[in-house]
């Protein structure tokens, strides 16, 4: 696991499959504070054992809006046959990170931050399995429904 948020390239290309799932655990909420433990779960569906080569968990954040996109990676797990991982397809797996102080999730009219837990599979016959569930971190207000508020009196 990272210790700290790193940040790595973005490809956007990746595609959701319904053969593949992860969910966040707690309180049902999908908000988070700065500090506390995110935790949860991933699952396969139709896949075989012999058929995964490999098994990434990450917790991370990305910008969206104007200008370059970034990325920071706060949590990341791999687990390789290779490496002489078990990795049981008909067990869900489990994860926890404590989420750092920042950045916080951001909804601005020009950027936002969001953050999100992704688990991506790959398959023995190149295929890659992504599933990702956004949440939350902190709780600032949406920007955009936001006006600044003008002293006619000025």
């Amino acid at each position: 696991m990272y210790a700290e948020t790193v940040a790595i390239p973005f490809g956007s290309a990746l595609q959701s499959s319904d053969r593949v799932a992860i969910w966040l655990g707690g309180r049902g909420s999908r908000s988070y504070s700065p500090g506390e433990t995110l935790s949860g779960f991933y699952s396969l569906a139709d896949v075989r054992e012999s058929t995964v080569e490999s098994v990434e968990i990450s917790v991370l954040w990305r910008t969206e809006g104007k200008g370059n996109e970034d990325v920071g990676v706060r949590a990341f797990w791999r687990l390789s046959n290779q490496d002489g991982d078990w990795i049981d397809p008909l067990r869900p797996g489990r994860f926890s990170a404590k989420l750092p102080n920042s950045p916080l999730s951001y909804e601005g009219g020009l950027i936002k931050i969001r953050w999100l837990a992704r688990v991506r599979a790959f398959l023995a016959n190149g295929e890659q399995l992504v599933d990702e569930a956004p949440f939350r971190l902190g709780d600032l207000p949406d920007m955009r429904a936001l006006k600044l508020r003008v002293d006619p009196e000025s």
